[in-house]
């Protein structure tokens, strides 16, 4: 199918009263049906060949991985949340226009222990694992006093460290496996190498391959907010995260009361990370199984708290002092973030509304007609904005004036005070982007374009729960392109750039596209970049589940 090519609403769309006016989106009427993309499906351990159609660009080779839930039930006993589903790895192995696809379930102990005892042994996010119904009633009563065990179910997405391929959730651990047969190779204890009690499934790189991740700490005092540095390479034989350090500690606004992030930005100076008012509350969550409550019941969503920006310098590791602050607003992806100017520019699919999280249960995703369509327009929709935040804040900086001088950028930033500038977003979109319910899963051209200036970036359109369509934005006019096919839903857009590539969007567009009416019906779809149109498409005869993130390993 041809890309849409969208100008912007002023120009190509009169106000008819029949679009969303700006700030939100049309209510939707009439959803259809998601269940079959939330239901467990069957690992498919050895590879089967797909069928192509179109043609797939031969110098594409290498592995696209996949993760996300795969298994919601053990027994009687099923999850509560999206998240909470055992962690199913996917390979799309794709060598000289050819697609092979194969999957497996991580060899958790999360899944090990629950396949066992045919029962949800180990709890989740959204999920509380009760009591075995074997142990007496003393037995089962002194259990609820246990501190929760930290799951290792990663779930999330496909990380890289040292050269090494591993899957993450949002714990202290992690899992190594292999990109070329999906196999779990070692459980790997991020606390057993430097004082943090988990990390993000998001980390960023430099060029020579040096990681970036952020982690909290919880001790008497209360937690910390801390960064994380892995070395690039590795020494005397090391292949874990030996050699990590912390690079610097953020003590929270409310020490009892961190936020919730599930990632962060980074500039070729700076980490950037965003304390927003998405709060845990670290009483209900450590007393959670005592109360008979999941961790997720800990976890709220504070208005009335503004958004604070802490810039880290990379080389020394210090906090800079200076504080930028916005309204309340949630954000769970960056798009990038580069400096230029004397400015930062900062760069994130937010939203207005920090509830989303809590919509996202298994029996509301399985829900259908008026009660599906109540879920989505309780839910708050992200979208791409710029926030200008200035570098070189001294004490003879005026205040309560704008201190972007960037040409055509609608963002303001206002010294408020000594330690203290305001900022206002710039969108990063057009009105028509309401149209399609926002944006999220945004993805660039990562190794060019990382923590630079840049002009494109890829994402899901939203006007369903999950991803169901993909969207290339280009920042120089704020219009973009559209790959959608009604009742198909495709996952995070990867991109992966053809060697000796010009343009920086010079490559293809990967997703794995669902059909939940069918059965079997799921294919990896190839885009070029540039057009935004279908060049190719592998035809998978499996049932997938709609996952979460994703990479692209090449080949050599």
């Amino acid at each position: 199918m041809a890309p849409v090519d969208l100008e912007r609403p002023d120009e190509a769309n009169p106000d008819d009263g029949s679009k969303p006016k700006k700030g939100g989106t049309r209510p939707a009427k009439g959803l259809e049906t998601i269940a079959p993309l939330v239901r467990s499906v069957e690992e498919t351990p050895e590879p089967i060949t797909t069928t192509v159609q179109g043609t797939i660009p031969s110098w594409v080779n290498g592995f696209f991985l996949r993760n996300g839930p795969g298994k919601f039930e053990f027994g009687n006993t099923h999850y509560n949340h999206w998240f909470d589903g055992m962690a199913m790895l996917h390979q799309f192995k794709i060598q000289n226009g050819e697609v092979t696809y194969m999957s497996r379930f991580l060899n958790s102990d999360a899944y090990k222990k629950n396949s066992k005892g045919g029962r949800i042994m180990m709890s989740e996010f959204g999920t509380i694992a009760m009591p075995d119904p074997c142990k007496n009633f003393f037995q089962r009563f002194l259990s609820r006093f246990e501190v929760i065990e930290p799951t290792d179910n990663a779930s999330v997405s496909f990380v890289k460290y040292k050269g090494d391929y591993y899957v993450s959730t949002e714990t202290n651990f992690i899992h190594r496996v292999n990109p070329e047969n999906l196999e779990t190779l070692e459980k790997v204890d991020w606390s057993k190498f430097i004082a943090v009690n988990g990390a993000t499934a998001h980390p960023h790189y430099d060029p020579d391959g040096t990681a970036y991740n952020m982690g909290n700490s919880y001790g008497s005092k209360g937690a910390l907010y801390n960064i994380v540095r892995v070395p690039p390479e590795k020494t005397d034989g090391d292949d874990t995260l030996q050699g990590a350090k912390v690079l610097c500690s953020i003590v929270p606004t409310n020490k009892s009361h961190p936020s919730y992030y599930h990632s962060f930005a980074m500039s070729e100076n700076h980490v950037v990370f965003i304390e927003q008012p998405i709060k845990m509350d670290l009483l209900k969550i450590v007393t959670c199984k005592m109360r008979g409550k999941a961790l997720s019941d800990g976890i709220y969503w504070d208005p009335k708290l503004e958004t604070v920006f802490h810039l880290v310098n990379k080389h020394t590791g210090k906090v800079s002092p200076i504080k930028y602050h916005t309204k309340a607003i949630s954000t769970f992806h960056q798009i990038n973030a580069f400096e230029e100017d004397g400015f930062l520019m900062l760069d994130m699919c937010c939203s207005d509304d920090g509830q989303a999280i809590s919509n996202y249960l298994i029996q509301n995703l399985r829900s259908s007609g008026e009660a599906l369509d109540e879920v989505y327009n309780t839910t708050g929709r992200a979208y791409p904005r710029r926030f200008v935040l200035p570098l070189n804040i001294t004490g003879e900086t005026p205040t309560d004036q704008n201190l972007n001088t960037r040409p055509s950028s609608e963002a303001s930033c206002v010294k408020v005070s000594a330690d203290k500038v305001f900022c206002q977003h710039e969108d990063l979109h057009g009105d028509d982007l309401y149209e399609y319910g926002g944006l999220e899963f945004p993805q660039i051209n990562y190794s060019r374009c990382n923590a630079r200036p840049y002009r494109y970036f890829f994402g899901c359109g939203f006007r369903h729960m999950v991803g169901d369509s993909l969207l290339k934005m280009d920042l120089h006019d704020k219009t973009f392109k559209v790959w959608e096919q009604k009742g198909f839903y495709p996952s995070e857009p990867v991109f992966v750039p053809s060697p000796d590539a010009v343009d920086e969007d010079e490559g293809v567009v990967l997703s794995v596209v669902l059909t939940p009416t069918q059965e079997k019906a799921t294919f990896l779809l190839v885009l070029d970049a540039r057009t935004f149109e279908e060049v190719g498409r592998a035809d998978v005869p499996v049932n997938m589940a709609y996952g979460f993130h994703g990479a692209f390993a090449a080949s050599s």
